[in-house]
């Protein structure tokens, strides 16, 4: 069975969502407090985190700083909706996606899924022979989940790491925000919807410049990225 973490403070809201997503099949395991959270997703094996960003002891961002040191687990972060700062500040951290409070259960429990079919394909990879991409000092192995730049291990989200290989795979090319959004998160592009804008600045970040010293990852305005090849 599904093992999800929940992190909130609201107690009626837990027992709640603890409720409606054991119905749907998951097993729940419940945290208030963010000391809590951060123990129990490092000490136990849960598939997905849903974090809220308001805890005691240690708020969200906190949490996910902490968790991100040590596990690539997907996090799902809890927002007020239309907070766009927290949204924004939670993708930075190496939240896997996020959604606004309140929120409907059904919805929730969609985008909880949508994140675990892109786990579940990571696995269904690793079994499979996929062809490694290298392109100059970047070499993807999406078999192993696996990024090297100079033959050093890379650190990235499994959204990360998904968004990268979409777009080296075709490298040269334009690829959109809607493809990238629905194949990486999982979901259809919202209206003033960053989530893709925030994945691809942690990656220039962690990437760097390209050898020209120029961004690897070029935005097309209003359209989506390209991944510039420099061996062609």
């Amino acid at each position: 069975m599904t093992r999800l973490l929940l992190a909130d403070d609201d107690i009626e809201l837990c027992q709640l969502l603890n409720e409606y997503l054991s119905n749907e099949g998951f097993d729940i395991s419940l945290a208030h407090d963010g000391s809590t959270a951060a123990k129990s997703i490092l000490a136990q094996d849960f598939d997905l985190m849903i974090l809220d960003v308001m805890l005691p002891n240690l708020n969200g961002f906190e949490v996910l700083k902490e968790v991100r040191k040590e596990s690539q687990v997907p996090i799902l972060m809890l927002t007020a909706r239309g907070d766009e700062i927290d949204r924004i500040v939670g993708l930075e951290l190496g939240a896997d996606d996020y959604i606004g409070k309140p929120c409907n259960p059904r919805e929730l429990t969609a985008r909880i899924r949508s994140i675990l079919r892109r786990t579940e394909n990571i696995y269904k990879n690793k079994n499979q022979k996929l062809e490694s991409i290298q392109l100059s000092d970047v070499k993807i192995n999406p078999s192993a989940r696996e990024v090297l730049q100079n033959d050093s291990p890379v650190k990235l989200t499994a959204t990360e790491f998904d968004i990268l290989y979409l777009l080296i795979s075709h490298a040269g090319h334009l690829v959109d925000r809607d493809q990238l959004s629905e194949q990486c998160l999982g979901r259809k592009l919202e209206p003033y919807d960053r989530s893709i804008d925030m994945h691809i600045s942690n990656l220039r970040k962690k990437l760097g410049p390209n050898e020209k010293d120029d961004d690897r990852i070029k935005t097309v305005r209003g359209v989506g990225y390209q991944y510039v090849s420099l061996d062609s």
